[in-house]
């Protein structure tokens, strides 16, 4: 095992320092040992208010710059990043638990996605319409919002972060960001990596702090004037009801329970291959995650056995071990829950095809583990089916047809991602057309790309991020009307 020290003391970040850390301090825990790496100020509606005054003081410089000025700067923060990838990923694998490789992933990722906006930076334009009337011309302003409150989850802290700093720091916008209380050692740093790089004091600010204190606070200050909220639809309804007060500008991104189909003339074994991978990365804790499989009746056998071969095949241990691809769940809180659905599905029906329990003795009985778990054909109305599955277990029935497949995918209350393998393009567009989400993966693994609008439907939220159509909601579309000759 590979010995990391991330022993940190952190403050809050605001106005481009990083605070002395303060009382009241919040333990930080790794999720496979239990070990201390780090404590934080628990921020509260003080140091909440500090740093969204911060940022509307710095909005006016910021939003003044050229917008392709702004999108060097991030690009050379992006940058940063990407050098500091090897000091990060300890801190992110100490905080959350997932094994180097991906925190590595996810960090380089958070990289490409700022890279991304800043490259669109020149292509952030309004439009302009002449012959309104004779000698009249419009033109149509994109101008920021003002303060962004950007607050995001403990499952992927530094990529969905980007999603929302990317596109609202090329705005012209300035940023709070409440990572969540459990993983703020990695967003706190990259913070102070970004200023580091050339972004201006008050920015980009990051406090660390409970939800029901310095979530709340954020979505509530009046001078934010955008949330751009990650994490569990009970809570983006919670954080709309709050935001409505003041009429603010919403992007949510919430739950998931993604599900994928697999005809009969698929490939196979690619398919299985992308059902294991879509379950069981980052222990299944993912909202995009495939959390549903529904497979043709005359292939199940086949598909089934080699997804099961796959789970069986994992490694399961510390983040910082060599080898490993699944780490543990986040939080003993996390673990419980997702025995709990694990369990309650299993009261109706439903067996266990491999998995089902913790690993047994070693030195993961200190960690929140879990063996990757297979279980065939649940009850339809069960938990697996019916609620977002946050944990390493994948429900596998067998369906008729295309049809009764949408049916079971469509059934559930969310509506973020959906997969289908087929080789018939035909079926694969109808599944398209016909499946209730707002994203679908064709033969292909369920990787979100930087270049299309991602967002979901149902109790999966509202607005998209990613895509240059991000652009839309860190923005306010001004109409201006000019009449050439104002004597006439």
């Amino acid at each position: 095992m590979t010995a990391i020290d991330t022993s940190v003391d952190l403050g809050a970040f605001i106005a481009g320092s990083a605070e002395p850390c303060s009382a009241p301090l919040q333990e930080i825990r790794d999720p496979a040992t239990q070990r201390v790496v780090g404590r934080v100020t628990v921020s509260g509606a003080e140091e909440v208010d500090r740093a969204v005054r911060a940022a509307h003081e710095a909005l006016a410089g910021w939003s003044a710059r050229g917008v392709a000025e702004r999108g060097q700067i991030v690009g050379r923060a992006a940058h940063a990043i990407r050098a500091a990838v090897d000091e990060l990923a300890p801190l992110l694998t100490a905080e959350q638990g997932k094994p180097l490789r991906e925190a590595r992933m996810e960090l380089n990722r958070a990289a490409e996605t700022l890279e991304h906006y800043a490259g669109l930076a020149k292509e952030l334009r309004g439009v302009s319409v002449f012959g309104l009337d004779p000698g009249v011309s419009g033109h149509v302003l994109r101008r920021p919002l003002g303060v962004v409150g950007a607050i995001v989850p403990w499952n992927f802290p530094t990529t969905l972060l980007a999603n929302k700093l990317g596109p609202a720091l090329v705005a012209g916008n300035t940023v709070v960001a409440k990572p969540a209380d459990t993983t703020p050692l990695a967003t706190l740093r990259m913070a102070a990596i970004m200023h580091e790089a050339g972004l201006p004091p008050g920015a980009f600010n990051v406090v660390a702090g409970r939800g029901a204190e310095a979530g709340e606070a954020l979505v509530t200050h009046p001078l934010v004037r955008k949330v751009a909220f990650t994490g569990s639809t009970p809570t983006g309804r919670r954080i709309m009801s709050m935001a409505a007060a003041d009429n603010k500008r919403l992007t949510l991104e919430l739950g998931g329970s993604d599900p994928m189909i697999v005809l009969a003339d698929a490939d196979l074994g690619r398919a299985a291959s992308a059902a294991s991978m879509g379950r069981f990365f980052n222990c299944g804790q993912a909202c995009l995650a495939i959390k549903r499989l529904y497979v043709a009746e005359s292939v199940a056998d086949e598909v089934i056995e080699a997804v099961v071969q796959k789970a069986r095949r994992l490694t399961v241990g510390r983040g910082t071990e060599s080898g490993v691809q699944l780490g543990p769940l986040h939080s003993e809180r996390q673990r419980d829950a997702f025995e709990d659905q694990l369990a309650r599905t299993l009261e109706g029906g439903g067996e266990v095809l491999t998995g089902g329990g913790r690993p047994e003795g070693g030195e993961l009985s200190d960690g929140w583990f879990h063996e990757p778990t297979i279980v065939l054909e649940p009850p339809h109305g069960s938990p697996m089916a019916t609620e977002e599955v946050f944990g390493p277990a994948l429900p596998i029935w067998r369906v008729r047809d295309l049809d009764q497949a949408i049916e079971y995918a469509n059934a559930s209350p969310f509506g973020l991602g959906s997969s289908v393998w087929t080789s018939d393009l035909s079926a694969a567009a109808e599944a398209a057309e016909r499946l209730d989400c707002g994203y679908t993966w064709i033969n292909s693994a369920t990787k979100v790309y930087d270049e299309l609008p991602f967002g979901g439907i149902k109790a999966s939220g509202f607005g998209k991020e990613h895509g240059s159509e991000a652009f839309d909601y860190y923005t306010d579309l001004k109409a201006v009307v000019v009449r050439a000759r104002p004597g006439e």
